[in-house]
């Protein structure tokens, strides 16, 4: 398997096997990860050397995102989303690609990348309540949900209201 940056060409198998790892949560209404995808890459907050792709036997199997959100007027990252394709779920995919777009958003110098998810999914990866890093969701009802990575580039004094890219906050 493989891990690099999308490119145009991935655009279509990206948007679905979005959709087809969304759909049952979403069931039987169509996932809206697709779509914010769509408007993600229209959007200012768009990064594309933190949209990777897992290519194994040259079909793309996964996806991951980070685009550009704020904590105050600081520049941090929001991930999301993540999405591998049904029958490779549980197989290391999601994990390559966390590992990737993390280590990939740390040599970029980013500071922090928060993220809405699974605590017990996510915290193998360093994320931790964004609360215990005086960091306030979006909305106050995700509490633990809503989850920090600090970097290499992460100042503790970084406290504040995080904000998203445009698209997502018309969710």
């Amino acid at each position: 398997m493989l891990i690099r940056q999308e490119t145009p060409a991935d655009v279509a198998a990206v948007r679905a096997l979005t959709e087809a790892a969304f759909a049952p949560r979403y069931a039987p209404a169509p996932p809206v990860e697709p779509g914010l995808l769509d408007r993600l890459r229209a959007d200012a907050g768009w990064l594309p050397a933190l949209s990777l792709v897992a290519v194994d036997g040259g079909e793309v199997v996964g996806h991951v995102v980070c685009t550009r959100g704020h904590v105050g007027d600081t520049p941090v990252l929001g991930l999301g989303p993540l999405s591998v394709r049904p029958d490779r779920q549980r197989a290391g995919v999601g994990k390559a690609l966390m590992h990737a777009v993390l280590g990939a958003a740390d040599a970029l110098g980013e500071p922090l990348v928060l993220l809405l998810g699974d605590p017990d999914y996510y915290a193998r990866f360093g994320f931790r309540p964004s609360l215990d890093l005086g960091i306030t969701p979006p909305v106050a009802e995700w509490g633990r949900y809503f989850q920090a990575r600090p970097l290499t580039g992460h100042d503790p004094a970084l406290t504040g209201e995080f904000t998203y890219a445009e698209p997502f906050r018309d969710l």
